[in-house]
């Protein structure tokens, strides 16, 4: 594990696989994951480095190995979406491909935004056509993080979440505080304009994310690929969502 500092925030990152290839993909992970749960023990980092094909992943802000305020105000979306490109400053990268799932594929969305000349090709996993909605900062993923009784926690989605996070041994104040931090609503027309190659992956049974049609429809030349049988949680280990990024990556995807 190696560490890096962002606005004032050390983060762990690992950085895996070729170092001289002329490709690296940079994976974020969801909320109330980190880089172990949601690349490594799943099988992502043996699979580039089977490919030849360097794999840097960090943890974000309040996850995993990272720094973790219990300040909502440090989860600033701008901000932890400029902790992508201050990891590219860091390790010197001028462009890689980005692929983020869940709230890490927002995070890429506006890192991809903010600085596309550094992304070759970006996908955006665990998301869809609700990332187009308005976003509903209710309070109740926060209140389940600070239940003291996860079964006392009615809603089956986020008792998921509030069970994966114990599991993960994250710091529950530290997501409470990330889960409170104002989202902002992403602009279709914004989206119009992004010139780059992008996928979105999402399974048919994830009602967090929505058609992953919808949205790549809002996004010029954007594809799109349906898990089959896959919710939000079981779709980072299937092997169609791996062997869907590399036939993009690589340029089979039509």
């Amino acid at each position: 594990m190696a560490q890096f500092t962002s606005d004032g925030f050390n983060l762990a990152f690992d950085d895996s696989g070729p170092q001289r290839t002329g490709r690296t993909v940079v994976m974020v992970h969801g909320f109330a994951s980190n880089r172990h749960e949601n690349w490594r023990r799943v099988g992502w980092y043996d699979a580039l480095d089977r490919k030849a094909i360097r794999c840097v992943a960090p943890d974000l802000r309040g996850h995993g190995a990272s720094d973790k305020p219990h300040d909502a105000a440090a989860y600033d979306r701008a901000a932890m979406a400029g902790d992508i490109t201050a990891l590219l400053d860091h390790l010197e990268l001028e462009r890689v491909d980005l692929v983020g799932y869940s709230m890490g594929a927002r995070l890429a969305l506006a890192a991809a935004l903010a600085s596309p000349t550094r992304i070759r090709n970006l996908v955006l996993g665990g998301v869809g056509a609700r990332l187009l909605e308005p976003p509903t900062n209710d309070g109740r993923m926060a209140a389940a993080m600070e239940a003291d009784d996860p079964a006392s926690i009615g809603d089956p989605m986020l008792r998921s979440f509030r069970h994966f996070a114990d599991e993960q041994r994250e710091d529950r104040l530290a997501l409470a505080a990330c889960s409170r931090a104002v989202s902002v609503p992403i602009d279709a027309a914004v989206l119009a304009r992004l010139r780059l190659p992008v996928l979105v992956v999402a399974g048919s049974r994830d009602n967090l994310a929505g058609s992953p049609d919808t949205l790549a429809a809002a996004i010029p030349g954007a594809r799109a690929v349906t898990l089959p049988g896959c919710d939000h949680f079981a779709a980072i280990p299937h092997a169609l969502f791996k062997a869907a990024v590399f036939d993009f990556l690589e340029g089979w995807m039509e």
